[in-house]
């Protein structure tokens, strides 16, 4: 079995395209062991371009599978030109199992800065440098200019050498048909590039507005997953490490983000008032939440015993200083699932799903948790109603009263 490894410039970075033959088993072994996400735009699997990403990837696929590298190797041959530092390894054929163990458990590092000249005309990284300028001067959210820029350039790729600015509006229509019956998007992403590209054309080039006239699709309701109190349980006892699992409780406990959860400062945790400040997180709003006693406990535990103490940020990588990485979080979350023998598909936010879930079969009102979740329409909060366990269970099925339960 064969595996191409290949360049990829994704969601505004580079990234390791995986190409193989459909295959269970290999499949199941990039994302359980190497932590791969399937890209729909790019009908493949792919991770960032890191050097302990493949490392992930080739002990993964060890024995399983022949690895085709060379078209990664001669893009990052060019990039060695400007700064060899950026040269992943290939030539160790032997990968140690405490190596792939510190990989796991440290913050992943970029490798270099990208070079879109390998992926974009000259026109069109100039519209993306000027997109990019555009949406730093409005003061747009980090996870705002990362979404944009990602949609942007994926529509820069597609058009390739035909300069963006040049587009009509039924060019544009073309292209989202496309985007829709071709590529497969969903809804919420189609959704995501039409205001990207609205964006570009009405805030960049100053255009007349006219994205009224582009239909938008009607997005789909996607109903949060959440974890019983029972598999919560055995997830907090799978996490030994002692900074993991405060990572985890931070994030169930107050029902923050993983990227909340990362940005924690010391100075964030008041102790006396019992409570943790969120700084500027989604939309740029700071809120409070609840210190859980249970919580503060396992925190004042954390910072006793780890060495080295943190400086800055509660949960600090290897620079010191500075936080530690959202995918390492979400790799924490991952192995305590796989270890707590929970089979469902969710993610590090599906913590913060239970907590809201819970907290609105406890009895808590939705306003309340509207608030406390940091959301700005009352509706995103509303979901939740949709999974409340009591709902459901206090309905009477017709299929009692038909065998005589009712």
């Amino acid at each position: 079995m064969q595996v191409i490894l290949k360049p990829l410039f994704h969601r505004g970075e580079e990234c390791i395209g995986i190409h193989f033959e459909r295959n269970v088993v290999i499949q199941s072994l990039i994302q359980e062991k190497a932590f791969c996400k399937w890209s729909k735009t790019n009908s493949c699997w792919y991770v960032p371009c890191t050097g302990e990403n493949y490392l992930r990837l080739k002990t993964a696929l060890e024995n399983k599978a022949e690895l085709e590298i060379s078209e990664l190797k001669k893009f990052l041959s060019e990039k060695r030109k400007n700064n060899p530092s950026q040269l992943l390894s290939f030539q160790n054929n032997s990968v140690s199992k405490t190596e792939i163990k510190r990989n796991q458990e440290t913050p992943l590092k970029s490798v270099g800065h990208t070079n879109l000249s390998h992926f974009l005309s000259k026109d069109n990284i100039k519209a993306l440098q000027e997109f990019s300028r555009q949406l730093h001067l409005k003061a747009y959210s980090r996870s705002t200019i990362k979404t944009y820029t990602n949609e942007f350039t994926q529509f820069l790729q597609t058009i390739k050498d035909k300069p963006a600015s040049g587009f009509s509006i039924s060019r544009l229509k073309d292209y989202f048909e496309y985007c829709y019956a071709k590529l497969h998007l969903s809804e919420n992403t189609l959704h995501s590039r039409i205001n990207s590209l609205q964006f570009y054309y009405e805030q960049v080039l100053n255009r007349e507005k006219f994205f009224w006239e582009i239909p938008r699709p009607k997005k789909h309701l996607i109903l949060p997953k959440v974890l019983g109190e029972e598999e919560l349980r055995r997830l907090f006892a799978a996490a030994n490490n002692l900074k993991h699992k405060a990572i985890l409780f931070a994030a169930y406990s107050a029902g923050l983000r993983v990227s909340e959860v990362i940005n924690l400062r010391l100075q964030d945790i008041d102790r006396e008032r019992k409570q943790l400040f969120v700084y500027c997180s989604k939309g740029k709003k700071d809120r409070y939440v609840a210190l859980n006693p249970l919580l503060l406990d396992i925190l004042e535990s954390y910072y006793k015993m780890w060495q080295p103490k943190p400086t800055n940020y509660l949960f600090e990588g290897d620079e010191a200083g500075q936080p530690y990485s959202i995918r390492s979080a979400q790799i924490i979350f991952h192995n305590a699932k796989q270890k707590a023998g929970i089979s469902k598909t969710i993610s590090f936010h599906g913590l913060r799903h239970s907590f809201a879930t819970h907290m609105l079969e406890k009895g808590v009102d939705v306003k309340y948790i509207k608030e406390i979740l940091g959301h700005f329409n009352i509706k995103t909060t509303e979901r939740y109603l949709h999974v409340k366990r009591e709902t459901l269970v206090n309905i009477v099925s017709p299929l009692d009263a038909l065998y005589g339960k009712g």
